[in-house]
């Protein structure tokens, strides 16, 4: 027989089993590619408009004082990007179609900036200012990294933690799993203990797949159709501003906080309980009715973000799920607040019934005339945050957060509330430039006053619900009135005129 007819020695088992463990490591050290969510695709339009834009960053900076194990807190780090694929994930257009690359497993290095040589003041000032051009430094979406950790060392027990991530890969939710999972973590490796969390059952990509697979054909149609025709017509919102709008908004904005007191709070949700409602529901309509006094419109549409988690599979992911739906309300006819509360309930039961489709598609079908200064559909938005609020409870140390000021605004205005405690906390982010601080602070007072007043008795029409504070009563009725003035009573008419003539 020759050489050429002898056939190949088969391969043990054991070779076999090698040659496959190396064929997988190979594989794993290859990005890999997968579609983007529909969510992903207009975040990466937006960045492609403005490619140095700091304006979807996501950031949180904590002081973390006490102990602070870094090699834990590295390793923590480090197992949470190799947990979630979309912390690895870059993005690239390949021909017509835009992908997610994830790239393969590897340890994150944590840069730490040491500030111990500066005075205490200088200290705080360089944290701030750190901390400040961390969130405003733009991503690369092609290249990344699109999650920056960075550590600034102040004492040899104090330290601030900055966290910076796109919003193409994250949103408020995914910061409390980062927090939930960091937390874990870091307690089982500051004791040299293996990870107590399980492995993930799904990825972001996963979840990009199915979205693709499931919004589409008749599905996307028949809720396509719906807001078609929901939102034919809708009309802008007329709210008076301070200063003329510009031709192309700049997303310069601030924001004023507030706080509603618990006794308060509790009576909105009382009513809410006893209406058969929501608390968002409650605080949505006493936004659009308040939306409607200032404007004089009985059409209002607002926007609001929902979670987009309606899966269980996915509520432990980082990433980006968040949706935008649109509610438009018809309070035409002076309703009480009880019938406009009715009428936001059926607003938001048609909204949730509808909210798979994505907003950049109900955009693209109604297809408004866009202009630079406004956003499409709405101006103005309301949220309620109902993510789970998660303390960072590292073992030995104490942690709090950095308030950084806002300095951009996404929209005309926003209010957004959350529950803490008994009580609400509020904060309204507006554009500069179109409102002046001293307007949104008249704009808080009269959304507290209808608040109490819509507790005290929600059987009131709605142009009957107070606006005006003690402080602004008092001005228009006391101050404003207050014309009484000395003159000679005694002097003859002629005299007083000849008095008034020389002034």
């Amino acid at each position: 027989m020759s050489n050429s007819d002898k056939q190949p020695a088969e391969l043990s088992r054991a070779e076999k089993q090698a040659l496959l463990a190396r064929l997988l490591r190979e594989k794993a050290r290859q990005p890999r590619k997968f579609p983007v969510s529909f969510a992903q695709e207009r975040l990466w339009f937006l960045n492609q408009m403005e490619p140095d834009s700091p304006f979807y960053n996501c950031d949180v900076a904590m002081r973390i004082n006490g102990p602070l194990d870094l090699p834990a807190l590295e390793a923590g780090l480090s197992e949470i990007v190799r947990r979630h694929q979309v912390l690895r994930t870059t993005f690239r257009r390949i021909g017509d179609e835009l992908f997610q690359i994830v790239a393969p497993t590897q340890p994150l290095s944590l840069p730490v900036f040491d500030l111990r040589e500066l005075p205490e003041e200088g200290r705080q000032a360089e944290v701030i200012r750190l901390a400040k051009e961390e969130a405003q430094r733009p991503f690369d979406l092609a290249a990344g990294p699109l999650l920056r950790v960075a550590l600034l060392r102040l004492a040899p027990e104090e330290h601030v933690a900055l966290f910076t991530m796109h919003h193409i890969i994250s949103d408020g939710w995914s910061m409390g799993v980062l927090v939930r999972e960091l937390s874990a973590l870091y307690r089982a490796f500051s004791r040299s203990e293996e990870s107590p969390l399980p492995e993930l059952p799904v990825q972001y990509a996963d979840y990009s797949i199915w979205q693709r697979q499931h919004i589409s054909g008749r599905t996307l149609e028949d809720q396509l159709a719906y807001w078609r025709e929901r939102l034919s017509g809708a009309p802008e919102l007329e709210f008076p501003t301070d200063h003329p709008r510009p031709t192309a908004r700049s997303q310069r904005g601030a924001s004023l906080p507030f706080t509603l007191p618990g006794t308060l709070s509790e009576r909105l949700r009382a009513l809410s309980r006893r209406e058969g409602v929501t608390l968002f529901m409650t605080l949505l309509a006493a936004w659009q009715a308040l939306l409607s006094r200032y404007t004089g419109q009985d059409d209002i549409v607002v926007g609001t973000d929902i979670a987009g988690r309606d899966r269980k599979e996915v509520e432990g992911l980082i990433g980006f799920f968040i949706n935008t739906l649109v509610m438009r309300t018809d309070l035409s006819g002076d309703p009480t607040f009880t019938e406009a509360l009715g009428r936001v309930r059926d607003t938001c039961t048609g909204a949730y019934a509808h909210q798979e489709v994505p907003f950049e598609r109900v955009v693209e079908k109604l297809a408004p005339e866009r202009s630079l200064g406004r956003s499409p559909l709405f101006q103005v938005v309301f949220a309620l945050q109902n993510a789970p609020r998660e303390t960072l409870g590292m073992s030995g140390l104490s942690l709090t957060p950095i308030n950084l000021k806002t300095t951009t605004a996404k929209f005309d205005l926003s209010l957004v509330m959350s529950q803490h405690g008994d009580g609400l906390k509020g904060s309204i982010e507006y554009s500069t430039d179109l409102f002046e601080p001293s307007t949104i602070a008249r704009v808080i007072g009269h959304f507290q006053q209808m608040l109490a007043g819509i507790a005290a008795d929600p059987s009131r029409r709605l142009s009957q619900l107070p606006l005006l504070t003690s402080a602004e009563q008092h001005r228009i009725l006391v101050e404003w009135n207050a014309t009484g003035r000395d003159y000679p009573r005694h002097s003859s008419l002629p005299t007083l005129f000849s008095l008034a003539a020389s002034l």
